[in-house]
């Protein structure tokens, strides 16, 4: 019988057990497919603790790669036996084998491995659509700072490289010496790191004064007020997470106080509405990848037995780059 990780409660990593799960087949508009790697991110840790909540009990994960198994009436872009990834709705990714819909899953090239589709998936279109979707009124030109939180994470290590790609000017913030290295390493032009340095205050420094267009940020509450004092007027200010606890409610005269600024908060699901949004994405990805602009970096990997230290890791900001998990 396959297996994978359910939570049947809300709570800490302990809620997480190995369990034996008959997927069944695929209806219609369905796949099966059995995993080679699941990826890991913080979106998980908002669904295990409740942060956003689904139906109990809950087969966590949003991120896969392997092969189909089976395909269910109606499915044409997949066949069994395809090598494929995915990242979408619903949850479910940690796991042997899992039935699921077939919109969000395309065909992975023979170019890239299975360990780096199931990392790259969520990160790696996160990545596109915040660099090359949602822009500044003023839009974005090479030469202009951006400013990225978590830059040595997983979506900020291929932020980093993407946005060099671009021709833009990335500033990273990371938490210590080695993660700073991390993300000079992968393109960022400047790396703050924010145990050690007020960052709004050396943002001002590198752009000589002027700000930035644009801060993207997943942190959430820890960085939320500073990170508005980092946008030149008119920026753009793009929340896409809450690592660090959901932002909390503000005034909206601020923005005007500081500089009229715009606020938008932002998630992958809605880019990737239908199939051809999905592919659309996915192929600009594997482009990316396979040019050799982004290269993924896994800088963890776990069986699928020990997603509770998995997770430990994550929360405690031990992980650098991506993460999977092995089945």
């Amino acid at each position: 019988m396959p297996k994978a990780i359910q939570i049947a409660a809300y709570g800490g990593p302990e809620q997480m057990k190995l369990v034996e799960l008959d997927p069944g087949a695929p209806g219609p508009g369905e796949i099966r497919i059995r995993h080679h790697a699941c990826g890991l991110n913080f979106i998980d840790v908002y669904q295990r603790t409740g942060l956003y909540q689904s139906p109990l009990p809950l087969v966590l994960g949003m991120e896969g790669a392997g092969v189909v198994e089976a395909v269910g009436e109606g499915v044409t872009h997949l066949a069994p036996g395809d090598r494929a990834a995915y990242t979408g709705n619903p949850p479910g990714s940690y796991s042997e084998v899992r039935v699921m819909p077939a919109n969000n899953v395309v065909r992975l090239p023979e170019a890239i491995a299975f360990e780096t589709g199931a990392a790259m998936m969520l990160k790696g279109m996160t990545a596109q659509y915040l660099l090359e979707r949602v822009r500044p009124a003023q839009g974005l030109e090479p030469g202009d700072h951006v400013l990225f939180h978590a830059a040595a994470g997983g979506v900020g290590l291929i932020a980093c490289q993407w946005a060099r790609a671009l021709g833009l000017r990335l500033i990273g913030t990371a938490g210590g010496a080695a993660k700073c290295a991390l993300a000079l390493a992968h393109g960022a032009a400047h790396v703050i790191d924010y145990t050690k340095e007020d960052f709004a205050a050396r943002v001002r420094e590198i752009t000589g004064g002027s700000g930035v267009k644009v801060v993207y940020d997943s942190v959430g509450k820890d960085t939320w007020e500073r990170s508005l004092d980092c946008l030149r007027p008119f920026g753009l200010m793009v929340s896409f997470g809450n690592s660090s606890g959901p932002v909390p409610p503000f005034a909206p005269g601020i923005l005007a106080a500081k500089g009229s600024l715009y606020v938008t908060r932002q998630t992958l699901y809605t880019h990737i509405a239908t199939r051809e949004a999905t592919q659309q994405i996915a192929e600009r990805l594997f482009a990316m990848v396979m040019d050799g602009h982004v290269t993924i970096r896994i800088g963890q990997r776990y069986a699928l037995a020990d997603v509770a230290q998995a997770h430990r890791d994550l929360e405690a900001r031990r992980t650098t780059g991506c993460s999977v998990l092995l089945p």
